[in-house]
């Protein structure tokens, strides 16, 4: 019989320990194949014994009804998990150890598993517990899901914890059967527990050996698991077993930290091996996919499909969440086609999370899947990217319907040819376009939980990223309806807020490592992941290898850089201007929208055809200039006259370019002095014709800084008693009939209500720089308006066509450089 046990347990599986120091590992034994485990020796009676040796990992399970506080079952359970460690390949044995009786101090020697992140930390309470059998049923739904998982996954308890019961009994029970097939086993010191009068024992486990205490340390051995009966009559084995003796604590150490040197190794991972051999080979018809870092030694693969629609990842400042996103935005790039996938990315922090994806100076390739890029993004802009999201969610609502089917999925399935890819929105930061309770955040916040709620039907997903989600005042009666769509969470260090509150996966998290949970952040669904750092060199190889196989004639994605000024001769909408045109409109900037297009006023023959540009920002004179050079593009050559009036030091540098550009279209440009501006608009007023010029062209007049006028212009004429307002008020009444325009740049509001009135009313197009929330509201008649100035934005009031857009207005390159309270 000894002679037998030697035979069937070669190495670490049954040395003995003064000479095990020397053994290597990770060669007595394979995977998928029954390992062999001594339990200790039988007495036979007279002195004599044999080793008793039963099937183990790949076979069964092991379980004592005594717990660890005996030192004996200690050291024993400490011997069966050494040698079970030391014997198979590196990596092929992961632990999940419960110790609920001396907080883990039963695993202590084997704590440089846990530092190297080979195991996790034990489990010491219930919750913890529950934890470690929901990973165990997990990893098992996964391989009955035909997901292969070369390594074995351990569960060893050494002491159930305090108030462990049924529900927990039967998972175990659960685990017990399903467990072998899966890779799945179980270690159970404590088990079964006691049986307390009254209430119903646990069960016996099956394909277990159960050793159970008959007085004198010893212990019978019973239930083996199939072919390998101990007695003819299936009792057991017919004499008590002594357990073995357990390993010193320095040679487990010694072992732990020559493998945890080895998985450290074996469990890092960089960007480039998250991408695929060949890109674009994926199709997103059921889903995305991408892996996303290592969970131990196995890829983690995410989805973005039905069961998790949409993720939400917290993380405070440092702890790699841009890092993080990145990963996962060119692993699906390198996996899916531009025709599978496409990209709309939001970042509302102050930060080039994004740029990446974007063309720049330095570097001039993109990401090709990228429709659109916020780069330290408006409030705004990300309201217009959720509003393009709602508008395409609903013309694919319509295909479907017309289709006869309701999932994008069953519509590519029966019509291969229509084009629809996938839609991801990343926004970093979201937090922040929920920022108040104002319009903005309570329409974002509609759009936002109508994405959530219908996006995974039409192939459209969210990934929000935030430091928190508490605290965002529009999203409070929000919360369960918005995020119980996010079924996904991937928690870093200091985002545990995403999880649920009893939740603390999170709390000790290293940089680098995420806990992803796809149970909507409950405690005992949590899987602790690494994920690579995105180092520039790799990051750069992967774009442009993908920039280089775009598809011909794409185009890159549209930028918006809030930091970023607008200059005319950049906006190619503002370049095309030529008189072949229907309706002439002064451009004034462009509108903080997808895309940027170009944000203007038009001029027709209706009374209020005027602008105004309203602000002591001297960004006034360059919307002037932007707005008149390119209304003099939108003339032939010698069909319109302007009349310029520089009546401040601060607009003539702008009021020179404008000239400039004025004459290099072909018309004619009459400077006028402020002594000279009152005549001529008294002149303008009482022609007949008023505007109609010799060439029956249009006329523009154009006053930087007329609220230095308004002195002059309060004036009477003592024999007519007309005001220059009055000849003011009736070129802004008749003269667009006439063919006469005003544009206009008044710095205070009290001196253009003097001027025009109160509300300005005789004037269609209102641009307001840095005036005061209830300065505008008096404009608009709205106290209630959302607005606050801020830098390098206007508010443009189109009053024919009642609507108002945040716009980023023109300026000549150096304008905000001048100490402006715009810049």
């Amino acid at each position: 019989m000894r002679q037998l046990a030697a035979a069937l347990t070669p190495g670490w599986l049954g040395c003995r320990w003064e000479s095990a120091a020397d053994l290597p590992t990770g060669v007595d034994a394979a995977v998928g194949r029954p390992l062999p485990v001594r339990l200790g020796d039988a007495s036979a009676g007279a002195g004599a014994g044999f080793p008793v040796v039963v099937p183990f990992v790949g076979a069964g399970h092991l379980a004592i009804d005594a717990d660890a506080r005996d030192p004996a079952v200690a050291r024993w359970l400490r011997g069966v998990l050494l040698r079970a460690l030391a014997a198979l390949p590196d990596g092929a044995l992961r632990v999940a150890a419960v110790d609920g009786a001396t907080l883990g101090a039963v695993f202590g020697p084997f704590r440089a598993m846990v530092d190297a992140e080979a195991w996790p930390r034990p489990a010491t309470d219930l919750p913890g517990f529950q934890q470690v059998l929901a990973e165990a049923e997990e990893r098992i739904e996964r391989a009955q899901a035909g997901a292969s998982d070369p390594s074995v996954l351990l569960v060893c308890v050494a002491a159930p914890p305090e108030g462990a019961g049924r529900t927990e009994w039967s998972r175990l029970a659960a685990i017990a059967h399903a467990g072998p097939a899966a890779g799945v086993f179980l270690l159970l010191a404590g088990y079964p527990p006691p049986q307390h009068p009254g209430l119903e024992a646990a069960p016996r486990l099956e394909n277990c050996t159960h050793l159970t205490a008959v007085g004198g340390g010893a212990f019978a051995v019973s239930d083996p698991p199939g072919p390998h009966r101990f007695g003819a009559d299936g009792s057991g084995l017919p004499v008590p077993v002594r357990l073995a003796a357990g390993p010193p604590d320095d040679l487990v150490e010694a072992v732990c930290r020559r493998l945890a040197k080895s998985a450290r190794v074996q469990a890092s991972t960089d960007f480039a091996a998250l991408m695929p051999a060949e890109i674009w080979q994926e199709s997103s018809a059921q889903g995305l996919r991408t892996v996303v870092g290592r969970e131990g030694r196995a890829d983690c693969v995410l989805a973005l499909d039905d069961a998790t629609p949409h993720w939400l990842v917290g993380g405070r400042t440092g702890s790699g969440k841009t890092v993080f996103l990145l990963d996962v935005l060119y692993g699906l790039a390198s996996r899916y086609s531009p025709d599978e996938l496409g990209l709309y990315l939001l970042d509302f922090k102050e930060g080039v999370s994004f740029a990446e994806f974007t063309p720049t100076a330095v570097d001039p390739s993109w990401i090709p899947h990228a429709r659109t890029v916020g780069i330290e993004s408006d409030r705004e802009y990300g309201l217009a990217v959720l509003r393009a999201l709602s508008r395409e969610m609903t013309r694919r609502a319509t295909e479907l319907k017309r289709a006869g089917v309701t999932k994008l999925a069953d519509l590519r399935a029966g019509r291969p040819d229509v084009a629809m890819p996938r839609l991801l929105a990343v926004i970093d930061e979201f937090h922040v376009l929920f920022e108040g309770n104002d319009a903005v955040a309570r329409q974002a916040v509609a759009l936002l939980e109508e994405l959530a709620r219908k996006g995974r039907s039409y192939g459209i997903h969210l990934i929000l990223a935030s430091q928190t989600i508490s605290g965002v005042e529009a999203l409070f009666t929000k919360t369960e309806s918005i995020f119980g769509q996010f079924p996904l969470r991937v928690a870093l260090a200091g985002g545990g807020g995403i999880l649920d509150e009893l939740n603390d996966g999170a709390d000790d998290l290293p940089i680098g490592a995420a806990v992803v949970n796809a149970a909507a952040g409950i405690p005992g669904a949590n899987r602790v992941i690494r994920f690579p750092n995105a180092d520039a060199g790799s990051v750069t190889a992967q774009r442009h290898l993908l920039w280089n196989a775009r598809p011909p004639g794409d185009a890159p994605p549209a930028v918006f850089a809030g930091y970023a000024e607008q200059h005319p001769d950049q906006d190619p909408t503002f370049v095309r201007l030529t008189p072949d045109v229907r309706r002439r409109r002064a451009l004034v900037g462009r509108a903080v929208d997808v895309g940027l297009p170009s944000a203007g006023f038009t001029l027709e023959a209706t009374p209020g055809s005027h602008l105004a540009v309203l602000g002591t920002s001297p960004v006034g004179a360059d919307i002037l200039y932007a707005a008149t050079a390119g209304l003099a593009r939108q003339h032939a050559p010698d069909t319109a006259r302007f009349l310029l009036a520089p009546l401040v030091a601060a607009a003539d540098d702008a009021a020179d370019a404008t000239a400039a550009a004025i004459t290099a279209a072909g018309h004619s440009c009459e400077t006028v002095t402020a002594a000279q501006f009152r005549a001529r608009l008294a002149e303008l007023a009482q022609s007949g014709n008023a505007g109609s010029e010799p060439t029956g062209g249009t006329t523009y007049l154009v006053v930087f800084g007329a609220d230095s006028a308004s002195s002059l212009l309060a004036a009477s004429d003592p024999t007519t008693y007309r005001s220059g307002r009055d000849d003011l008020r009736d070129v802004l009444a008749n003269g667009p009939t006439h063919g006469l325009h005003l544009l206009g740049w008044w710095r205070t509001l009290s001196r253009f209500a003097d001027d025009i009135g109160s509300t300005g009313g005789e004037i269609g197009c209102l641009v307001a720089l840095n005036l005061p929330a209830n300065d505008v509201g008096s404009l608009l008649g709205d106290y209630a308006a959302d607005w606050r100035y801020r830098p390098n934005r206007a508010l443009l009031i189109d009053r024919h066509e009642n609507r108002r857009a945040l716009i980023v207005p023109y300026v000549r390159p150096g304008t905000l450089d001048q100490g402006d309270d715009l810049a």
